[in-house]
């Protein structure tokens, strides 16, 4: 199925959103996490889910080619534009699927405007607050560490996504790939989304958890150091309405480990 590219007006500073459009069903807004854009979603995970959604797949502010605004950046503000994206297209209801900094974007949606979301679907991600499982701090700065080349930082990246045994041999693959998209990121977007996750782990979650009314799917590789798996199992606890799915031998990057299983999975949820 082709990707068509469409625009969205905002009224707000982002300026617009852009975001591609893809496959046949009802509509699934799918966020994507930390420097990520559109164009970096497993193709095989975007098929698998194309097959039973109109999926939705926008660049986050200030990533790909969506505007950066005045410099502000939150994750309520991210998730506003979401909600201002699903106005564009007049949807009253989607399905919203986030992966990473996605969850939380998409919970923090999911609480704002509960009537809007169908289902929800949070992979690899977590609350925040006091009850998220942070990571280790050596591999949050791997993460955020962005001195050397551009293949340098696609080197630690892909061994943070990936688990040990499969990091080498995706950079041997797909490294210029990577290393080509590490070199488009703008520093000062990439500095605010660190500033906005780090507020999102300060603000206490259990208001926003209890504000979420659609049915979770909570999705973890347990293999995942960026975002340790236990916090789905967190996530499921505070709410009752929900699945928990954990993918032995994955990493932070399940999608592009799993995409067929992870697929059919979101697949059988949503049309439960």
């Amino acid at each position: 199925k082709g990707s068509q590219k469409a625009t969205h007006e905002s009224s707000g500073p982002a300026g617009c959103i852009t975001f591609d459009r893809i496959g046949e069903g009802p509509p699934l807004l799918l966020i994507n996490g930390y420097g990520a854009s559109r164009a970096d979603w497993d193709p095989g995970f975007l098929e698998a889910i194309a097959s039973t959604s109109t999926v939705y797949c926008p660049d986050n502010r200030g990533i790909g080619e969506s505007d950066f605004g005045d410099g502000n950046l939150s994750i309520e503000l991210m998730a506003g534009d979401m909600l201002s994206l699903l106005d564009s297209l007049g949807l009253e209801r989607a399905d919203v699927a986030g992966w990473s900094m996605g969850g939380f974007i998409s919970q923090q949606l999911a609480s704002i405007a509960p009537e809007r979301v169908s289902g929800l679907v949070l992979m690899a991600t977590d609350p925040g607050g006091r009850i998220r499982i942070p990571p280790k701090r050596e591999d949050w700065r791997k993460l955020t560490d962005h001195s050397g080349t551009p293949h340098d930082q696609a080197k630690r990246l892909l061994e943070l996504l990936f688990p040990p045994a499969m990091a080498a041999g995706v950079y041997e693959q797909f490294g210029d790939l990577v290393a080509a998209a590490q070199e488009k990121l703008d520093p000062e977007v990439i500095s605010a989304q660190e500033a906005a996750m780090i507020a999102w782990a300060r603000q206490p979650s259990e208001p926003r958890l209890g504000a979420i009314t659609a049915p979770v799917l909570a999705v973890a590789g347990t293999e995942d150091v960026v975002i340790p798996p236990g916090n789905a199992e967190v996530i499921a606890r505070h709410l009752p309405d929900s699945w928990l799915a954990r993918f032995p031998g994955c990493a932070h990057a399940l999608m592009a480990q799993e995409p067929q299983r992870l697929g059919a999975l979101i697949g059988t949820f949503l049309r439960r």
